[in-house]
């Protein structure tokens, strides 16, 4: 059994169905069905049940599972480590649109500043995004605003971050001091993704008061939703204050904080449990811990 049928069943497994597993291995349908008819005779096993053309795993092939993505991230971990052992050590950075947005740059700036031989590729997702790259180990470490719901991740505290509401000059909360939840609910909101870490907070703290969630627009980037309050006259949104710092110092937006609710919340580090922690990872984790972060 090579890596790459573990690759082609963990594909199958997670999509289930082969043409779709052929699809995002850029294989044919026929090379997939081969690679887990391999396994199942190699070892006289039955991975799917076949029903209705359509695959469900067995209790053997799910028990597989989780050995074949284990076996996945190690490898994974070992072509990090020679990597990390030549000249030129990568790592891969997952960032959330927030923290991309925000932080992400003086970070990697500073990174290259104390290892200049490093290479550094960042993905910048929603939080749903990064959590599932890091599980499938395509990327090495995450920095993210949103909730992360694996065990199998570890989650660290980074830096602090606040949110507030924000407003266009004509609307009518333009030059409020402070706003309460209670005055947001049913209000035209700008908000962003399902799935990011910005938007399950609103939405955690408003259904948790039984108020009402008008979005009216619903945008993959911070920058979409700082652009539609501004024009909007009408709409509102809640953001970290690190987005907006420059539009209200501009008198282009206006940010206040919301009273009667928390929208406190941190940007946290985020790996697998089992990940060998490199040089390149130690250095990067210990400049997100240093980082000052913008005050507004």
């Amino acid at each position: 059994m090579t890596p790459r049928n573990l690759e082609i069943f963990v594909a199958v497994a997670e999509c289930g169905k082969m043409s779709q597993a052929a699809k995002d291995l850029y294989i044919t349908q026929s090379s997939v069905s081969q690679a887990i008819s391999d396994i199942e005779k190699e070892y006289g096993v039955r991975l799917f049940e076949r029903l209705s053309r359509s695959l469900y795993l067995t209790d053997t092939g799910k028990g597989f599972l989780v050995y074949a993505k284990k076996a996945l991230a190690l490898q994974a971990d070992i072509d990090d480590f020679l990597h990390n052992a030549s000249k030129t050590p990568k790592l891969r950075i997952g960032a959330t649109v927030t923290v991309g947005t925000c932080v992400m740059g003086p970070i990697v700036n500073r990174l290259h500043n104390s290892m200049p031989s490093l290479r550094t590729e960042v993905t910048v997702d929603n939080t749903d995004m990064i959590e599932e790259l890091i599980l499938k180990s395509r990327i090495d470490i995450g920095l993210v605003e949103g909730r992360i719901s694996s065990s199998d991740l570890i989650c660290r505290k980074a830096m602090d971050d606040d949110m507030v509401m924000i407003c266009g000059p004509s609307h009518p909360f333009f030059g409020l001091d402070s706003v309460s939840i209670e005055m947001l609910s049913g209000m035209p909101l700008i908000l962003r993704e399902q799935g990011s870490g910005t938007r399950a907070q609103i939405e955690h703290v408003m259904r948790s008061r039984r108020l009402e969630i008008n979005a009216v627009w619903e945008c993959c980037s911070a920058e979409a939703v700082i652009n539609g309050v501004m024009y909007d006259d009408n709409a509102l949104s809640i953001l970290s204050k690190r987005l907006v710092s420059d539009k209200v110092k501009e008198g282009r937006l206006w940010a206040c904080r919301i009273t009667d609710a928390d929208f406190s919340r941190t940007f946290d580090l985020v790996y697998h449990k089992d990940k060998l922690i490199s040089k390149a990872m130690e250095s990067f984790i210990d400049t997100c811990l240093s980082y000052e972060g913008l005050e507004i």
